[in-house]
């Protein structure tokens, strides 16, 4: 937490003051009563009857001037806020590799429950794509806030053949870019410059986007994915790369078998030139787990919030408990 004024919370010294002082008197009340009263008299003088009743609504007045103290500062704290708006394009790997059964029950299944699952987890306020890829690339759900949409194009997947990492960038880039003019457009409204004529769009925020891409396999058709880095760097969209299945894993029809691992060194740099995150799961649950992670950064920003008024709120509440305490118990304000 910092403060905007942080002079103010010297006001926190006389509150302390006065805790420290209500304590010698207690101390003081207790010992006077001890000396002075005779024994008969003493359960009147310092009653043991619930003593927590006396002391309770002092500190809840106490408490309530240290949050007030507190408030008069401008406390602020980096709070986690979803986005007003945001964009995730999922693109996933349908080649044939991905039929591969070295993650139970086979890649694809596993690749689409973890995905729709992470689909469900965004906040409401990602708009969300698919973009699937094997020969070539292409976009099986347009960005939309309609996830019965985009969970239905996850699961209607199937494998194909070939695996073009770099189309399914260009694919997602370009689909960015579309929704980016689309909001700019929406936003400007066509409002009537003053000389009558159509204004110019209004400056408008970027949409924050990114790219979660997962592939089991290495490039082999299209363009590379090296090419790919400059238009999602200009489309302002950092690629997440997956790297999924094990490095035992295996396709083939029973007489002819081939290896199936997945190209982490192309994914790695994918992700490091375009600022996004590489990550490698070698089952389902550790797929749930990346795609967990991924979530939680997506969609998602820090921001430095005042505090002010729920400390406010949280004095006013102490000192109306207190107040209500002491008029219940002691028929006086405290």
């Amino acid at each position: 937490m910092t403060f905007t004024s942080p002079l103010f919370l010297l006001a926190l010294l006389p509150v302390a003051a006065l805790a420290v002082a209500y304590l010698v008197l207690q101390r003081r009340r207790t010992r006077y009563a001890v000396r002075f009263a005779t024994l008969p008299m003493l359960d009147r003088v310092a009653p043991t009857r619930p003593r927590w009743r006396r002391h309770l609504a002092t500190t809840l007045v106490l408490l309530a001037l240290a949050a007030f103290a507190t408030a008069a500062a401008g406390p602020q704290m980096q709070l986690r806020v979803p986005y007003e708006r945001a964009t995730v394009i999922v693109a996933i790997d349908v080649s044939g590799s991905m039929e591969a059964q070295d993650v139970p029950p086979d890649r694809m299944t596993a690749a689409k429950e973890a995905a729709v699952q992470f689909v469900r987890d965004l906040p409401e306020t990602v708009q969300v794509g698919v973009v699937a890829f094997s020969r070539d690339a292409d976009l099986v759900a347009p960005v939309t806030a309609d996830r019965v949409l985009v969970e239905d194009a996850i699961e209607a997947l199937e494998p194909g053949g070939g695996t073009a990492i770099g189309e399914a960038v260009f694919a997602s880039a370009e689909e960015v870019v579309r929704q980016a003019v689309e909001n700019s457009e929406s936003s400007d409204g066509g409002t009537p410059a003053p000389d009558g004529s159509e204004g110019e769009a209004s400056d408008v925020e970027p949409i924050p986007a990114r790219l979660v891409l997962l592939s089991d396999g290495f490039n082999t058709v299209g363009r590379s994915p090296a090419d790919a880095v400059p238009t999602a760097l200009d489309a302002q969209m950092p690629v997440s790369t997956i790297a999924f299945g094990t490095p035992d894993g295996v396709i083939g029809n029973g007489f002819r078998t081939q290896s199936a691992p997945a190209d982490d060194e192309t994914l790695r740099m994918l992700a490091d030139e375009t600022g996004g995150h590489f990550y490698s799961a070698e089952s389902g649950a550790e797929l749930d787990q990346v795609y967990e992670d991924i979530g939680s950064a997506i969609g998602w920003r820090t921001e430095t919030t005042l505090v002010t008024t729920p400390l406010v709120l949280l004095g006013l509440a102490l000192a109306i408990t207190a107040t209500a305490l002491s008029l219940r118990w002691f028929s006086r304000l405290v």
